[in-house]
C-alpha cells in the first residue's frame, strides 16, 4: 500500500469528456475490471459517479504498466495521467466517458481488497442475505448507488418545497412514553429512573398536534420511526417517514399541497410530469370496485355487483349468500377466455387460499353463449343481465365471488391483481396517484370485543356524522384520507380533533377508561384546552416512494442498511446480547432461558 503523497483528485470517473482530451487529471477510486492485452493494460476505474478507462502502456509509464500487473478487482487505487481519444473502433458511446481514455503516468495502490463475495462488473443473481452480511460491498454497485442517489435527492426535492411553502422542520424526541398505536413499542430501559421505560415513536403524532397548540402553524421533518411488528417487503422495524402539519386547514387544503409536491418530486428526481389533480375515491368505492382501499388503478378489471340478478338463480350458493347479507360479484376478464383447465384450476387454488370456497367462472363463446359448469343454473333472461352489466363479450370469461363482503372483497381484489399480473396489463412506467378518503372512523375487533381506530385515536370524525359515535359508532366516517400510488399505500393522514370534549368522546368509543386516557394522553387533552386551533397533517412513507420510483419490489434496496425479514442486521449481526453487567445497570434481571 502506499500513500496519496502529492497527489489530489482533480476529477471524478464520470467527468471526463472530449473537452478534457490533453489535459492532466488524477483520478481516484477502485478497479471495476482489469484486462490485459498483451503489452497494454486496461483498468475500468470506478467512483461514486461513474466508470472511467485507464491504460498503462511501458513506454508511458514503465514503473505505473509494472504495478498495473498487480491489479485485481476492488484495489482502492490513484491514477494521474493525460485524456486521451480512444482508439478508433475501440469507443463505448454507451456510457459518457465512452470516447475518451486516460494514458496512465503515475499509478499509486493505495488499499488492496479480497477477493469480493460476488462480483460488481457484471448482473448476476445475489442471494440476498449474501447482499445484506457484505452490504458495504453490494453498495458499490452502481444500480444501489444510484437507488440512494435518488432517495436523497427525493429528500432534497421535500425540503425545498416545503420550506418554499413556509414549513418549519422541526425536530420531536427519539425518547418517548409507551403509548401504543397497533404495533408493538420498542422500549428503552431508563437507567436514572429505575424501572422506568421510553419508548422509540411509531410517529411523531401527538409532538406534532402539540406544536401546532404552540402555533408553530406549519412543520415537517424527515424522520425516523419504529415499529415492533412482522415484517414483508415493504416493512422494517425502523422506517423513515416524511411527517407534517398544518393549522387553519381543511381536507382540499392538504391534498391540494401534496399533490404540489409530488408534482415537484417526480419532475425534479425523473424529469416526469405528474398529472393533477389526483383521482379521488371514497373509502366506500374504493371497496366496491377494487375490494381494497389501496386499489391499482393502472389497469382495469373492477369488481362489478350482481348480487341482485344471482338472488333469483338456481346456483344455491349464489342465492344462499344473496339471501343471508351476503354478496356476489363479478370480474370480466376481457378477451382472456383462452385461459386453460389448468390456468383456471390455479386460479381456483389461489382464490381458496385467500379464503374462498371455490372460483366459479364463464368463457362468453362466439354465439355469445356460456361455457361453464354453472350455465344450467341461469336462466336466458340472467345470463343477458350478467352480461349487459358486466359489459361481456365474445372472448370474455367472467369470475365470480359469493360470500360476505369481507371475503369478496379480499379474494376478487387479489384476483383482479393476478390476472393483471399474468397477462402483463401493468405498465410498470406509469405512476397512477389515487386518493382514498372517507375512512370508516372505528372498526370492530372481534378478538378484543370492541372497536379499535382504523387510522389512529386523533383523527376527527366528519361533523355530519359525530351525533352517531354513541348510538351506532361503525357507521360514522373520519376525516382521514390516504394517497395510493400503484396500489401501495405511500401515506396517510387526517384532520384532527382539536377539540378536548369530542377527543374524550372518541376515546369512549374506543372503550378507553378515563383513568386510561388521562394516563397515556393527559398531556394532549390538557393541551387542548388552550386555544388548540383546527388542524390536519399527512404523513408519507418515504422508503416505499423511493422504492415506486427506483422500479424495485422491496424497501430493503433503497435503504442503505436494512434489516432481513427477521429483524436482523446480518452485517452487524444485531440484535446480540449484552453482558449481565450492562443488564444490571439498568435494573433489568433476565428470566428466558437462553438458548442451548
Amino acid at each position: 500500500m502506499e500513500p496519496m503523497g502529492e497527489l489530489r483528485r482533480t476529477h471524478d470517473c464520470y467527468s471526463i469528456t472530449e473537452e478534457s482530451l490533453e489535459s492532466e487529471v488524477t483520478l481516484m477510486g477502485w478497479v471495476h475490471r482489469r484486462r490485459d492485452h498483451g503489452g497494454l493494460i486496461f483498468v475500468d476505474l470506478r467512483d461514486r459517479e461513474g466508470i472511467t478507462q485507464v491504460v498503462f502502456a511501458p513506454e508511458v509509464n514503465a514503473k505505473a504498466h509494472e504495478k498495473a500487473h498487480s491489479l485485481r478487482s476492488e484495489y482502492v487505487i490513484a491514477v494521474r495521467g493525460k485524456v486521451r481519444r480512444r482508439p478508433e473502433g475501440m469507443e463505448n458511446p454507451k456510457i459518457k466517458t465512452g470516447m475518451v481514455e486516460v494514458a496512465c503516468e503515475d499509478l499509486r495502490i493505495l488499499n488492496t481488497s479480497k477477493t469480493p463475495p460476488f462480483p460488481l462488473d457484471e448482473e448476476k443473481e445475489v442471494s440476498e442475505n449474501v447482499r445484506l452480511k457484505y452490504r458495504y460491498i453490494d453498495l458499490r454497485r452502481p444500480v444501489m448507488l444510484e437507488n440512494l442517489k435518488l432517495r436523497h435527492n427525493v429528500c432534497q426535492a421535500m425540503r425545498r418545497y416545503l420550506s418554499g411553502e413556509g414549513f418549519f422542520e422541526i425536530e420531536t424526541p427519539m425518547l418517548t412514553r409507551s403509548t401504543p398505536e397497533g404495533a408493538r413499542d420498542y422500549l428503552v430501559p431508563s437507567r436514572v429512573n429505575p424501572g422506568k421505560f421510553y419508548a422509540l415513536p411509531q410517529s411523531p403524532q401527538l409532538y406534532k398536534q402539540i406544536l401546532m397548540i404552540s402555533g408553530m402553524e406549519k412543520y415537517f421533518q424527515i424522520v425516523r420511526c419504529f415499529r415492533d411488528e412482522d415484517l414483508r417487503a415493504d416493512r422494517q422495524p425502523e422506517f423513515t417517514q416524511l411527517d407534517m402539519e398544518m393549522s387553519f386547514v381543511k381536507e382540499e387544503d392538504v391534498i391540494k399541497l401534496i399533490e404540489g409536491l409530488m408534482g415537484h418530486i417526480f419532475k425534479e428526481t425523473l424529469g416526469l410530469q405528474v398529472k393533477t389533480p389526483f383521482k379521488r375515491l371514497t373509502y366506500h368505492e374504493a371497496m366496491e370496485r377494487f375490494g381494497t382501499d389501496r386499489p391499482d388503478m393502472r389497469f382495469g378489471l373492477e369488481l362489478m355487483d350482481i348480487t341482485d340478478i344471482a338472488a333469483g338463480c338456481g346456483l344455491k350458493v349464489f342465492n344462499t349468500v344473496a339471501a343471508t347479507g351476503g354478496v356476489v360479484k363479478a370480474i370480466n376478464a376481457k378477451g382472456m377466455a383462452d385461459l386453460s383447465r389448468k390456468d383456471l384450476d390455479v386460479l381456483t387454488e389461489f382464490a381458496q387460499s385467500l379464503g374462498a370456497k371455490g372460483l366459479a367462472w364463464v368463457k362468453i363463446k362466439e354465439d355469445s353463449s356460456w361455457q361453464s359448469p354453472i350455465a344450467k343454473f341461469f336462466s336466458a333472461d340472467e345470463q343477458k343481465a350478467i352480461m349487459e352489466r358486466l359489459l361481456a363479450e365474445p372472448g370474455d370469461i367472467l369470475f365470480f365471488g359469493a360470500d360476505q363482503k369481507s371475503t369478496v372483497f379480499k379474494v376478487l381484489g387479489e384476483l383482479r391483481l393476478e390476472l393483471a399480473r399474468k397477462r402483463g396489463l401493468i405498465d410498470e412506467n406509469e405512476f397512477n396517484f389515487v386518493w382514498i378518503t372517507q375512512f370508516p372512523l372505528l372498526e370492530f375487533d372481534e378478538d378484543e370485543g370492541r372497536f379499535k381506530a382504523l387510522h389512529h385515536p386523533f383523527t376527527a370524525p366528519m361533523p355530519e356524522d359525530l351525533d352517531r359515535l354513541e348510538t351506532d359508532p361503525a357507521s360514522v366516517r373520519s376525516r382521514a384520507y390516504d394517497l395510493v400510488l400503484n396500489g401501495i399505500e405511500i401515506g396517510g393522514g387526517s384532520i384532527r380533533i382539536h377539540q378536548e370534549k369530542i377527543q374524550k368522546k372518541v376515546f369512549k368509543a374506543l372503550n378507553i377508561p378515563d383513568e386510561e386516557a388521562e394516563e397515556k394522553f393527559g398531556f394532549l387533552l390538557e393541551a387542548l384546552t388552550y386555544g388548540a386551533p383546527p388542524h390536519g397533517g399527512i404523513a408519507f412513507g418515504l422508503d416505499r416512494l423511493v422504492m415506486l420510483m427506483a422500479g424495485r419490489s422491496t424497501i430493503r434496496d433503497v435503504i442503505a442498511f436494512p434489516k432481513t425479514q427477521k429483524a436482523q442486521c446480518l452485517m452487524a449481526r444485531a440484535p446480540a446480547e449484552v453482558s449481565m453487567a450492562q443488564l444490571a445497570e439498568l435494573y433489568l434481571k433476565p428470566d428466558w432461558k437462553r438458548a442451548q
